[in-house]
């Protein structure tokens, strides 16, 4: 049995747990220590129990906890080679002692958890999602982040179980909104963030090849709405002839999500 929870998901901070009775990982830590460490206990997890943590990228919003929670379970963390320069940049390995690993792209496993970089299209150094296979044979994935649907992205969330999938923004209300122009077409750029009808599109897909949980994250406070975020997935779906419950679930990440365990 496996357990996953969006802890954190938006551009204020993002943190995911998957787990089992054997123990956990996080991917991104970007809140601080104290509260992942209240959030996983909210979840009936003892931070003691988490085994390493992987980062997709070096942006403040994905790693600003890493080094103090690390640092205080002693825990490994993994991230491409790119994130890992980004990462010693911003100071997150000075004077800390934390063993950093470049996660090959075959994989690796870490108690019992396998976990599976893939590339993703953003302005970082060296951004990745991953996929996480548990010992029961769950597959799951991280996908936030990114500007566009490449091949990769879809190839390596076909067939999953659970996709936690960015649906960041409504690009009208970005369009429209108070963010500066070039801040706008940062986020609308192929390096940018998912908005909510590419969201819908690539989860379509997915329904197609099997999977039948989604988790939209990574929603913008500013440029989208959660239930503007979920009726456009949901009614991508309907045309389809999908029905919630029978074909699929639906939620929305925010703060301290309750976890989905299957």
């Amino acid at each position: 049995m496996a357990k996953f929870c969006s802890l954190y998901s938006s551009s204020s901070g993002n943190c995911t747990y998957i787990g089992t009775s054997s123990g956990g990982i996080l991917i991104d830590v970007g809140v601080s220590a104290k509260r992942t460490e209240d959030a996983l206990r909210g979840i009936g997890v003892d931070p003691r129990e988490i085994k390493a943590v992987f980062v997709t990228h070096e942006h403040t919003d994905h790693i600003c906890g890493v080094r103090v929670f690390a640092t205080r379970y002693s825990l490994p963390v993994y991230a491409t080679e790119g994130t890992l320069d980004g990462m010693s940049y911003a100071g997150v390995f000075s004077k800390s002692k934390i063993d950093a690993y470049v996660i090959p792209q075959k994989g690796t496993e870490v108690g019992g958890i396998f976990v599976r970089p893939f590339k993703t299209p953003h302005d970082s150094i060296d951004s990745c999602g991953y996929t996480v296979i548990t010992p029961d044979g769950k597959r799951l994935a991280v996908a936030t982040d990114m500007g566009m649907v490449t091949d990769t992205v879809a190839n390596a969330l076909c067939g999953c179980d659970l996709v936690l999938l960015e649906s960041n923004h409504d690009v009208r209300m970005l369009q429209n909104g108070p963010y500066p122009y070039p801040l706008k077409q940062r986020i609308l750029s192929d390096t940018g963030h998912l908005n909510n009808e590419s969201a819908a599109r690539l989860a379509s897909q997915l329904l197609d090849s099997g999977t039948t949980r989604f988790v939209l994250g990574h929603l913008s406070k500013e440029n989208n709405i959660p239930g503007l975020a979920y009726e456009t997935t949901k009614s991508a779906f309907s045309c389809m002839g999908a029905q919630e419950s029978r074909d699929y679930l639906l939620d929305v990440a925010g703060d301290l999500n309750s976890p989905v365990i299957f």
